[in-house]
């Protein structure tokens, strides 16, 4: 795939507007986008949402290796299809030079030279583990710094990241753990919340990655009114309103007045209290096997779960393709899609980039450049 030079940035047009991660012409952010394990789909869906969706992709760079977005390109060109061109670019701002349907790459670190010296598709390896880790860590210290607005991540692979010796298990921890280093403060200080959002409903998450044994014991009074906080800042600026907030129980029918346990009475009804003395529109704990329903037909804009797949599979039930990971807590914007890195069918074309380009463009809705700082 040739590679296209990209010229210099033009002379802002709105000299008033300074801040660097937001176009000065039209005011819109400027997204990083992680292209995740160069093994899986993530190369090939950022490609996609590059060439097919050039709306959403308006402001946005690759930051990763140049070789992996150019075969990428490859695995989807093909008759029919428009050429999607590579072009190198020195510093973020350039991307706002780049012309539709082409994709900006910042190149990071040593780049691999070459489409025969990646990792294979469809294996675990700790060199694509490292590849992924380095490119989040690269976003997540510009957004930090204030050089973008956001980071979009594609999917990185776990067992990779062990492989190749990162000490955190996904993109949230690795994350937050960048967060607190620039902030100096302890990862503790610094508490995150998982959201999972399409069209239909938004769940946020009091436990991440944990054994179901370690999730129940982190239905704690102090991480679900953690949660409730975090959730209810957030859902605010999102909507510009206080939002409502619906509270799952951990345990059938919410506990059954202690017949079925005792979690619902004795931790997350009185953090659900203290929330509301604080002047937050909580309700709960409900039914878990209700609540998302309840939520799903508009009587609240939001459910906290107790553990992930509690969350999680009512958002996914409703179709992986639109929906979307937002990280909470965060001092800067990070989305991703909802879905993995589907090794199965890595390197053949056939991978789905609507979670990606749905993530984009609510990385895009969530940057607000009054909100920064």
């Amino acid at each position: 795939m040739a590679t296209e030079p990209v010229p210099p940035a033009m002379p802002t047009a709105n000299p008033a507007m300074t801040d660097p991660a937001f176009d000065p012409a039209t005011g819109l952010p400027l997204i990083a986008v992680t292209p995740g394990d160069p093994a899986g789909i993530g190369p090939e869906i950022v490609a996609l949402a590059f060439r097919d969706a050039p709306d959403a992709v308006r402001g946005c760079f690759v930051a990763g290796d140049p070789a992996a977005m150019r075969r990428a390109a490859g695995c989807i060109a093909g008759p029919g299809r428009p050429a999607l061109p590579v072009a190198l670019i020195d510093r973020p701002a350039d991307a706002w030079r780049v012309p539709p349907r082409c994709l900006p790459v910042l190149a990071l670190g040593a780049a691999s030279g070459s489409e025969a010296a990646l990792p294979a598709f469809g294996a675990v390896s700790a060199r694509a583990g490292r590849m992924a880790a380095d490119s989040v860590v690269w976003a997540a210290r510009a957004a930090l710094r204030g050089e973008v607005a956001a980071l979009v991540t594609a999917p990185l692979h776990k067992e990779a990241l062990s492989a190749a010796g990162v000490g955190f298990p996904g993109h949230t921890e690795l994350l937050q753990a960048e967060a607190a280093a620039h902030q100096g403060r302890t990862v503790e200080q610094t508490p995150v919340r998982m959201m999972l959002a399409n069209d239909e409903l938004r769940t946020v998450l009091v436990s991440i990655h944990l054994s179901l044994r370690q999730a129940l014991d982190a239905v704690t009074f102090g991480n679900v009114a953690e949660t409730l906080r975090i959730a209810h800042e957030a859902l605010s600026r999102v909507l510009g309103r206080a939002p409502r907030i619906a509270v799952a129980g951990l345990n059938p029918h919410a506990g059954e007045g202690g017949l079925f346990g005792r979690e619902e009475i004795e931790t997350i009804a009185p953090a659900v209290a203290d929330a509301r003395a604080r002047g937050m529109d909580v309700h709960g704990p409900f039914a878990p096997d209700t609540v998302f329903m309840r939520a799903r037909t508009g009587e609240f804009d939001a459910v906290v779960a107790m553990y992930h797949d509690q969350g999680l599979i009512p958002v996914k039930y409703l179709g992986v393709d639109k929906g979307v990971n937002v990280t909470l807590g965060l001092p800067l914007v990070r989305t991703s899609p909802d879905h993995g890195t589907a090794f199965d069918i890595a390197g053949t074309g056939r991978a789905d980039p609507a979670s990606l380009v749905e993530a984009l463009r609510m990385a895009r809705r969530l940057c607000r450049p009054a909100d920064r700082g």
